[in-house]
């Protein structure tokens, strides 16, 4: 049973009075940050006016997105606690609210940015240096000039927010407020509680008839639902279109991928190299097999271990020591920063009666980055607490090294930091590892998260732009067309050595991300550019060390592209995909042969 929120001693907690002091004083900022709301929309036509209103302008917006920053941080960290809390709900409630009416006052920014004439805006810099600062950030928005529209026509886009986020919403209320599924029954008959949170777990048990059991009971559930969840997608899929057009481009994936400055061409070499790489991943799913010794693998046999579970028990205090010893490649700096995380209380540890589940890392500018856990002294856990440290140090360095206006990063290059810090870590540990029942076990953990990260996830990247592009051709998104595209993926992705079962063709409904607008792809593409990063860091040491430290301070100071070139890694090319995928094959080859 989980400890109610008062019962976890503080020092595991999270320290939000570095945000605001009490509910109080977050409730003052609230109604002091709706006056810029006014302050804002009295420059509407005014911003070609001369060089010093439009630095005003700029310089208050900075303003207003570190108050919403930090507003938003506080809301939503407090309501994670208890998510049960109707008071901290309607504190989010009323941060959203407010979000939606900034964006549609500020719905005229960027068409009078985009008329200012390119002659005048470069009188602008000559006579104000200060303007130099905000050169990149306009030079961004002005590239963008072919897809903005008229100021009546970007108010009623920014109208349509709350329209186009319904289809997540939906989503959410279906997945996680109204399925139920039945127990799932093990060998000795005992009946075990299928949830979200539970499913994976139950899939790790070494008990096949429970793993089979959980199986059904949550895509039987998913089945009766098959048809709304089809135009739930749909209605996303539609919704990326509409943008898309509105704003002419040639696709949605265009569309996303444009505000990150990616070009496709680097969603598309992910697809291709992948598929150039997927017989490791059919001898994997061999290896799995023979080592189960299963004369067929179901995929509900996809998670249990392997190897034999050796019970790694690891204390919080103790995993901390750990990741201090494992990042300790890239230097006291650092691990400086490691050790202030984790003793000024950035970090909320335990799991408590009403707390979100899962964990992640959330950046707060001119405070200090929070990091949600739910530990429970497993292996799995210490690879959470590095990966969400590497988040958090990420954010900290970019916030500490850049102004507001280039502080945070784009998806494409956040999960590099996290999954770096993984690699470092299975290094170490396989290091400290002479046993070859103990590294057997660490290798298979190891090549979990490439079937998970890499393989996986462009799999559903591949899947997401079928979705896109059968809409775009007019087609509709049927529950019968998606289980077929699902289930033929499946099969190209897992080979011969898997018996397709027909549940799988229904994951497609359960998977959040698919509402997240091309956002799976960036998954396996960071884990692609760890994977080198790390390889490269315990190579050639202190010169990589010094060039990944300057990627983890760059923001968005430049593309992404261009900062992961300044740690080494040219995601244009295939080599990192190729790279990691041929660790994945002689790992799966190590396996092999310790288990001979």
């Amino acid at each position: 049973m989980a400890k109610l929120r008062n019962e976890i001693q503080s020092e595991f907690t999270w320290n939000l009075a570095d945000l605001f002091a009490s509910d109080n004083a977050w409730e003052n900022k609230l109604n002091e940050t709706k006056e810029y709301i006014n302050k804002i929309t009295a420059y509407s036509g005014h911003l070609s006016d001369d060089a010093k209103t439009l630095l005003e302008f700029l310089k208050l917006q900075d303003e207003l997105s570190v108050n919403m920053d930090k507003l938003g941080n506080y809301a939503y960290r407090k309501s994670d606690e208890d998510t049960r809390n109707s008071f901290y709900q309607q504190m989010k409630s009323k941060y959203s609210a407010l979000a939606v009416e900034i964006n549609h006052a500020c719905a005229f920014e960027i068409p009078e940015l985009l008329s200012i004439d390119e002659e005048k805006l470069q009188s602008f810099y000559k006579e104000l240096n200060e303007l130099e600062h905000y050169r990149l950030m306009l030079d961004r928005i002005r590239r963008q000039k072919d897809h903005i529209l008229s100021k009546e026509c970007e108010e009623i886009l920014a109208a349509t927010g709350m329209l186009r986020q319904a289809p997540d919403e939906i989503f959410s209320m279906l997945n996680d407020a109204d399925m139920t599924f039945n127990d799932a029954i093990d060998s000795d008959g005992n009946k075990h509680s299928v949830t979200h949170g539970s499913f994976v777990p139950l899939l790790q048990s070494p008990d096949r008839k429970l793993r089979k059991s959980a199986f059904q009971s949550l895509y039987g559930e998913y089945r009766k639902f098959r048809n709304t969840s089809a135009a739930i997608l749909n209605s996303q899929m539609q919704s990326l279109k509409f943008m898309a057009d509105m704003r002419k481009y040639n696709s949605p994936l265009e569309a996303s991928l444009d505000d990150t400055e990616v070009p496709t061409s680097i969603y598309h070499n992910l697809i291709k190299t992948v598929h150039q790489n997927l017989s490791s991943m059919h001898d994997y799913v061999a290896l799995r097999k023979k080592l189960l010794g299963l004369d067929e693998l179901h995929f509900y046999d996809m998670y249990t271990p392997i190897i034999p579970d050796e019970d790694f028990k690891i204390p919080y205090d103790e995993a901390k020591n750990i990741t201090l010893e494992a990042l300790k490649p890239l230097g006291d700096d650092y691990i400086s920063m490691l050790k202030e995380g984790f003793n000024n209380r950035w970090i909320d540890v335990y799991e408590n009666t009403g707390k979100r589940s899962g964990a992640y890392s959330a950046g707060a500018y001119g405070v200090h980055p929070y990091v949600l856990l739910n530990y429970t002294d497993t292996l799995d856990d210490v690879f959470t607490l590095v990966h969400e440290m590497g988040h958090a140090l990420h954010s900290y360095l970019s916030n500490k090294n850049q102004s507001s206006t280039y502080a945070s990063y784009v998806i494409f290059v956040a999960e590099v930091a996290s999954t770096c810090n993984e690699a470092l870590l299975m290094q170490y540990l396989l290091s400290k590892t002479s046993d070859n029942k103990k590294r057997a076990y660490l290798i298979n953990h190891f090549l979990e998260q490439f079937r998970g990260t890499l393989y996986r996830q462009t799999m559903f990247a591949e899947f997401e732009l079928w979705c896109s592009e059968r809409v775009k051709n007019g087609d509709a998104l049927t529950a019968d067309a998606l289980d077929e595209k699902y289930a033929a993926l499946n099969k190209q992705y897992y080979g011969e050595e898997i018996h397709l079962d027909s549940e799988i063709a229904l994951e497609w409904a359960r998977i959040p991300h698919f509402y997240y607008d091309f956002y799976v792809y960036q998954y396996a593409t960071g884990f692609s550019a760890a994977i080198a990063l790390s390889q490269r860091i315990l190579k050639e040491g202190k010169p990589a060390v010094d060039d990944y430290l300057k990627f983890l301070s760059g923001g968005c100071s430049s593309d992404p592209v261009s900062l992961l070139k300044i740690a080494g890694i040219d995601m244009n090319s295939p080599e990192p995909i190729d790279n990691a995928l041929k660790l994945f094959k002689s790992l799966t080859d190590e396996l092999n042969t310790l288990c001979k």
